[in-house]
């Protein structure tokens, strides 16, 4: 199974982009992971088992490019995420103030919980991609649920 670039970009362009800003929390270097993901995929003829497994090679190639770009050191003069905020749409209130709390997680947090809640992913899936055990990735999301839900709670008092 194979998809034109252009197919597999629209059906998963915002998948990547989301689990690259979850990582690199800024727009252009999301952007550029995106760009760098789509044209890996353009230069790989490869075929794939299925459009679970498309997809699952796309979030892979885009959270290593993601962890790529954050180790560099230009990236150090970039805008940061909190910058990025005001352009972004949320649907309910609560909406953004848990984006925030995602965006503060350390990032072996956020990316398990942005692969299990927003992209749908198994444990396994997760493991999977991650190259990790189940247990592994269990302990992280077990950690970064505790820490969302203390954020959450911190802020919530802080508001009353």
């Amino acid at each position: 199974m194979r998809l034109s670039v252009e197919e597999a970009f629209r059906q998963y362009g915002d998948r990547v982009f989301s689990a690259a800003f979850s990582i690199c929390r800024n727009r252009e270097d999301a952007d550029d992971v995106v760009q760098d993901t789509f044209l890996k995929y353009h230069t790989r003829k490869t075929d794939y088992i299925d459009e679970a497994h498309l997809k699952a090679w796309l979030l892979r190639v885009a959270i290593n490019r993601a962890r790529d770009i954050l180790g560099a050191f230009w990236r150090r003069n970039r805008v940061s995420w909190e910058d990025y905020m005001d352009e972004l749409e949320f649907a309910e209130p609560e909406d953004r103030s848990l984006f925030e709390a995602v965006m503060r997680l350390p990032e072996k947090y956020r990316i398990v919980i942005h692969l299990h809640y927003y992209e749908e992913y198994s444990i396994e899936e997760i493991s999977d991609a991650l190259h990790s055990t189940p247990g592994t990735v269990k302990s992280q999301l077990s950690r970064g649920r505790k820490l969302l839900k203390s954020m959450l709670t911190e802020d919530g008092n802080h508001d009353r």
